[in-house]
């Protein structure tokens, strides 16, 4: 089919590609051009540099309602379907209405279960056992479309956000190039259960809530991959955890019980947390244990 593609992230570009190497792909759109690096210079998208790379036609509007000069160049393409993969810009009537077949949006979650940009980092932070992917039809309203398909599964108990969205990725990639291959015969099922939002995660999202248990220390701090990461704060700096897991065992929360070799326990509202590597911050990363003998960080010692 003749397909127009929607994306940013490096997420997206083994959708594009798999478009690319299945399907006409007539144009590629994402987002504009960002500072970067020290420098702060201009750095195009994975998604604009696959498509560079490949010789795919690429536009980056700036926006897209009321963008004329895009609307024509979208319908000069002449895509007979449309597919966006984390591409990060609301898509107004006029630009859904241009393919015969509308929008596909591969969407990481059990829609309507965690509709929004962030459904793999809130199924973790919440303890979610089981999650999935949806192919869906694009409307105006948030990830509201009828679903083309859906698969469930379960959620490991040590993924974190970047492993789950890139398997859940690589099976949407499946489901999508079947719908795309049966699409002329397939009717879209409406959404059935109770709707929740993901919103974007802030940096306060990563901060570690000692009271919490133990498990939701562990499942926050999955969820939170990459961005913004886990953190807490010692003698007024900030100190992120790079790796971390739940332990039984009891304790005040926040405070520490003990440092040995493999690590720095303290204590939460249920259950206690093992540190076992932290990058405080300017320096490095470092084993949690390094960190603690270097800091003066020992039994009684709390963590804010």
């Amino acid at each position: 089919m003749r397909v127009a593609f929607f994306g940013t992230p490096a997420w997206a570009v083994p959708v594009l590609d798999a478009l690319n190497r299945h399907h006409q792909v007539v144009l590629v759109v994402t987002q504009p051009d960002k500072p970067k690096g020290r420098g702060l210079k201009p750095a195009m998208s994975p998604v604009a540099e696959y498509a560079s790379a490949h010789g795919l036609p690429l536009l980056k509007p700036e926006r897209l309602k009321g963008n004329r000069e895009f609307l024509e160049a979208f319908k000069a393409a002449a895509p007979e379907v449309a597919v966006t993969a984390a591409y990060g810009k609301i898509l107004p009537k006029e630009v859904l209405e241009v393919p015969p077949y509308g929008f596909l949006n591969l969407h990481p979650s059990l829609l309507p279960k965690y509709r929004g940009p962030a459904p793999v980092p809130w199924a973790l932070i919440h303890g979610e056992r089981e999650t999935g992917v949806a192919i869906m039809k694009t409307e105006e309203g948030l990830d509201t479309g009828p679903l083309y398909a859906l698969w469930r599964t379960g959620i490991g108990p040590e993924e974190d956000a970047v492993a789950l969205s890139e398997r859940l990725r690589d099976k949407g990639i499946e489901l999508l190039l079947w719908v795309l291959e049966n699409l002329p015969h397939l009717t879209p099922r409406p959404q059935e259960g109770e709707p929740s939002y993901a919103p974007l995660l802030t940096k306060e999202e990563g901060r570690i809530r000692f009271g919490d248990s133990a498990q939701a220390i562990y499942n926050r701090h999955r969820g939170v991959q990459p961005w913004p990461g886990s953190h807490f704060f010692h003698r007024g700096r900030r100190v992120k955890v790079l790796r971390m897991h739940p332990e039984p065992g009891a304790g005040e929360p926040g405070v520490v019980l003990g440092v040995d070799r493999e690590g720095v326990l303290v204590g939460a509202g249920e259950g206690v947390i093992r540190l076992v590597e932290v990058q405080p911050e300017g320096k490095r990363p470092m084993p949690a244990a390094d960190w603690a003998r270097g800091y003066g960080v020992g039994p009684g010692t709390r963590l804010e």
